[in-house]
């Protein structure tokens, strides 16, 4: 893959004409689908409104459907004017913790209160800026080589790919559920039944309420099979430390089955939980993530001890944690 600017405009014009040679990655994809890969600043729905209008060129044609389907070494032109996306496409030196590091992937400890990707309200000052600022070959990356998300306020591991075939097959291995993601979390209410229990509900877009998630019957409304697995650490007058591990890694899965269950996390408001022990934001925690390295082929454990907000409400319940992950 090779892309690079041309100046083809007076010096002062907003627009910019970018020339991509479409690489292996690219062959036999949609020319959507293909501009999103080889210029990730702008969102594939803003590309394809693009081609529509006539802003894009097939080897030196201009062409009007995104299904168009790419070749290897095709050369595809479009004129591109600054977006909020795009602008948000900025390397920021935003410090990190990096916990593992090798010339294909990273592990950061990502703390609360982080945004992962820019979006409306975040355009700046997310873990894509910081990538974007301490590796140049982000830019060169789809999402800067993120392959997977956690929500803003909820803390832990997260696993991010610096080239191409790692991001790929570590996307590939999350779609086949051989990443190991597990989560610490405080819940209102103390636990009551099996220590164990596996919540097996699908997953969709709240009927009620557009802006949350819910479990859905998929008969009746759009929604995906979700499956988490929750163990109970320790309980207290006021609520319940547990484990969750997660099968499939649907939006806000674990809040939505916790709440599901009669369990809202700590702090979640959208899902019914109230700021509790002094917790201030929804008490998740992604502390252990395990996968087999794709390049290597090496078993990767990584683990992250609590934080201090979480570490501080168990101390507040009276429940004591000796730095064990269960």
């Amino acid at each position: 893959m090779d892309a690079f600017p041309e100046d083809d405009g007076p010096p002062d014009t907003d627009e910019e004409r970018r020339v991509v040679a479409m690489g292996e990655g690219q062959h036999g994809q949609r020319l959507d689908r293909a501009l999103g890969d080889t210029v990730p600043e702008f969102s594939r729905s803003y590309l394809q409104k693009l081609i529509e209008e006539g802003a894009v060129c097939l080897n030196g044609a201009v062409v009007s459907k995104s299904a168009v389907r790419i070749k290897l070494g095709d050369e595809v032109a479009v004129s591109l004017r600054p977006t909020p996306q795009s602008q948000a496409f900025r390397p920021e030196p935003i410090p990190l913790s990096v916990v593992f590091e090798d010339d294909h992937l990273l592990v950061v400890d990502k703390p609360a209160g982080l945004v992962v990707h820019p979006a409306p309200g975040n355009w700046s000052g997310t873990l894509l800026n910081a990538l974007l600022a301490r590796d140049a070959r982000a830019a060169l990356l789809p999402r800067g080589g993120i392959v997977h998300r956690l929500d803003k306020d909820t803390s832990g591991l997260m696993v991010v790919a610096r080239d191409r075939v790692t991001m790929d097959a570590l996307v590939r291995m999350i779609g086949e559920r051989t990443v190991g993601r597990q989560y610490m979390a405080l819940a209102h209410r103390p636990w009551t039944g099996p220590v164990q229990r596996r919540v097996d509900a699908a997953i969709g877009r709240d009927p009620r309420n557009r802006l949350r998630m819910a479990v859905v019957d998929p008969l009746r409304h759009a929604g995906k099979a979700a499956r988490t697995d929750i163990e109970l650490m320790e309980n207290a007058a006021q609520g319940c430390w547990v484990r969750c591990t997660l099968h499939t890694g649907r939006t806000h899965q674990i809040r939505v089955h916790m709440a599901h269950i009669g369990h809202p996390l700590l702090a979640d408001a959208l899902y019914g939980g109230a700021a509790l022990a002094g917790m201030q934001r929804q008490a998740l925690h992604a502390y252990r993530l395990a996968f087999t390295h794709p390049v290597s082929g090496a078993p990767q454990v990584f683990a992250s001890a609590l934080p201090q907000d979480f570490a501080n409400a168990l101390a507040a319940w009276g429940v004591r944690y000796n730095g064990h992950d269960g």
